[in-house]
């Protein structure tokens, strides 16, 4: 087992670099708003995929290791080509604007300081499953629960994806000042409800043995386990929903480090809730890793609403000061009193 890990390890090593570079043409579509073709650069991953394993198990009966990690290293590779071509004209117009001096100066420092705790939160965030994996092989019925909650994990994920892009598309359209919030906020809670109730609908119907039985293979046993952990999981798309639209208000604001701290705080609560389900409950497995992900959610979405509504609150002073440093002494004054009026139905909108 180690040596087909290893094997298939270094058949994804331009895993990385093609992530990378296929995201940062993405981002500069995004916000071109040209975001079909980044669903059309996805296109070209799943066929190039699809049609590498294909082959590979067709023609040259390589082990499943080999033939997955290479499917995956060979989408990413051809779908980041592909968002380069795509993002050509964009790119071009970017650099027109940049050789024009319109554009602010950018340097490294500016860059590391707006990213490492991104970084830093894909880090934390990474670091969930191991430890995860870690807690099921201590847990009641150990083997089950591992054998069942990849699986579990990979149909959430459909669902949790939808906030995950959410993510990109809020950033690109909120607006220096969040013109755009009310409208995306309305759309976020649309696509939360949807994607949970989507979800939920497999859980609680027949549809879960259909999914879980017919199209993932398990057995009828595994399938028992399986479905406490869905029901319980129905509530995270919603919430990564919710997440996304609070990343990209603290990004669109400049803000990122409330975001590490919410996801460090989300990973504490994940590892809290499994010791303490597991060992002093005894619950089993799979099913407290059900609970322990929708509860560290849970907390890193409560922590991240007083850092939100303070972006909110300087983005509103900050679209109110220019006006105002320009109008007469009785204007601004007007200006004041309808701030003050109105900065109750602002929060309690935003909430």
């Amino acid at each position: 087992m180690a040596e087909l890990t290893y094997g298939a390890l270094w058949i994804l090593l331009p895993w990385p670099a093609a992530i990378g570079y296929r995201r940062f043409f993405q981002g500069l579509l995004i916000r071109d708003g040209r975001t079909r073709l980044v669903a059309l650069g996805t296109v070209v991953r799943l066929i190039a995929m699809a049609t590498t394993a294909l082959v590979l198990y067709g023609i040259f009966a390589l082990p499943g290791a080999y033939v997955g990690a290479a499917a995956l290293s060979v989408g990413v590779c051809l779908e980041a080509v592909a968002s380069r071509i795509m993002a050509s004209q964009t790119v071009r117009r970017l650099t027109e604007i940049a050789a024009s001096g319109e554009s602010e100066e950018l340097g490294y420092r500016r860059i590391f300081e707006f990213y490492y705790p991104l970084a830093l939160t894909s880090l934390l965030a990474l670091a969930v499953h191991p430890m995860v994996t870690f807690f099921m092989g201590r847990a009641r019925f150990p083997v089950e629960s591992l054998a069942v909650l990849p699986v579990v994990n990979s149909l959430a994920f459909i669902f949790r994806s939808m906030g995950l892009s959410y993510q990109e598309v809020a950033l690109s359209l909120l607006g220096k000042r969040f013109e755009h919030l009310r409208a995306l906020g309305r759309f976020a809670l649309g696509l939360g409800l949807a994607a949970s109730a989507a979800l939920a609908l497999i859980g609680f119907t027949p549809l879960a043995r259909v999914w879980f039985e017919t199209i993932s293979g398990l057995s009828p046993e595994l399938t028992a386990f399986a479905l406490t952990p869905t029901r319980i999981l129905a509530l995270l798309p919603g919430l990564s929903v919710l997440l996304s639209f609070q990343r990209a208000l603290l990004m669109q604001a400049r803000v990122t480090r409330p975001i590490t701290l919410a996801t460090a705080l989300e990973v504490s609560g994940i590892v809290v809730m499994l010791m303490v389900l597991i060992h002093s409950v005894g619950m089993v497995g799979v099913t407290a890793a059900g609970v322990a992900y929708v509860a560290g959610r849970l907390a890193g979405n409560t922590f991240l609403i007083r850092p939100c509504l303070r972006a909110l609150e300087r983005a509103r002073r900050s679209g109110h000061e220019e006006p105002a440093a320009s109008a007469s002494p009785a204007q601004r004054s007007d200006v004041d009193d309808q701030l003050a009026e109105g900065q109750g139905d602002h929060r309690a909108g935003v909430l």
